[in-house]
């Protein structure tokens, strides 16, 4: 829907632009859980940036829907504040409150102009109101998609920590699983150890289990799934952790591991890998 304005708005945000911009900042900074001086600074500058494109945007588009193209510029304006806010800690409130704050002010102003007119001042409120709402939801919206965004890089960052591909000999590596073994999980864990198997030329890869909590049918699959990976770059996995509890429950689900070779911790696994590559561990016997 568009709706022609009548430029009031227009001419109260350009006159009256330093007494709102006071007016918007009391009602917004009050709102404000954190107060310091570089926020209320930055604040500041994002007001002033948001009348004045908000005042020529009215007085040039001559319309109040915040969907046309003539407030691309704005909604610009606001995307990029909701999505500092984010990186800020803001909350969804502190961020709305950049819109809802002004009308307050504004609508005083728009009051004083027009209290002459009746009639007018209504019309004016109402459109005014329903342009000004459009905004905050649209503030509200670009903070949830931005805060999504940070959600799911951070997300993908633990999954890449959580799954670190250790050497523990030449040609030998390790990666130990903490955790539930997913679909998303699985496919990070296959590209970080394919990585590493490129990077380093190793030939024998330990699979740790020890840390992960149960073993169904689809983690069954998963594991398979990473050791067929690994046999295709030319290296040979090894699958320790294998609890009582965990062999009991493959067996049930009838799982496959016939040509995995398997063992209950680490430090055996490790000795099996160390034998295939022709190396062995000696304990050193003190002098007599």
């Amino acid at each position: 829907m568009s709706i022609a304005t009548s430029g009031h708005l227009a001419r109260i945000l350009t006159e009256n632009q330093e007494s709102l911009l006071e007016g918007w900042l009391g009602g917004m900074l009050s709102r404000m859980v954190r107060r310091d001086k570089a926020a209320e600074g930055e604040i500041r500058q994002q007001a002033n940036r948001f009348i004045a494109l908000v005042a020529r945007t009215v007085d040039r588009g001559q319309t109040y829907d915040f969907d046309a193209p003539a407030w691309g510029e704005v909604r610009q304006l606001l995307a990029e504040i909701s999505a500092a806010r984010v990186r800020q800690g803001f909350s969804p409130t502190e961020t709305a409150s950049f819109i809802f704050s002004l009308k307050e002010p504004l609508f005083g102003f728009l009051r004083t102009g027009l209290a002459a007119d009746p009639a007018a001042l209504a019309a004016e409120i109402a459109e005014t109101g329903a342009l000004f709402d459009r905004m905050g939801l649209f503030t509200v919206e670009e903070y949830q998609k931005s805060r999504e965004s940070v959600i799911m890089r951070q997300q993908q960052e633990l999954l890449e920590l959580s799954t670190p591909v250790v050497q523990l000999w030449k040609d030998v590596l390790a990666l130990p699983l903490i955790g539930t073994l997913d679909s998303a999980r699985t496919q990070v864990v296959m590209e970080n150890l394919l990585q590493k198997i490129i990077e380093t030329g190793a030939s024998i890869a330990i699979i740790d289990i020890t840390g992960v909590p149960t073993v169904d049918t689809l983690v069954a699959q998963h594991l398979l799934k990473t050791v067929a990976a690994a046999r295709l770059m030319g290296a040979d996995c090894i699958i320790s952790g294998i609890r009582p509890q965990i062999a009991q429950t493959i067996v049930h689900l009838g799982v496959n591991l016939e040509d995995v070779t398997t063992k209950a911790t680490l430090a055996d696994a490790f000795l099996v890998a160390l034998k295939r590559v022709g190396a062995t561990v000696v304990r050193a016997e003190s002098a007599a």
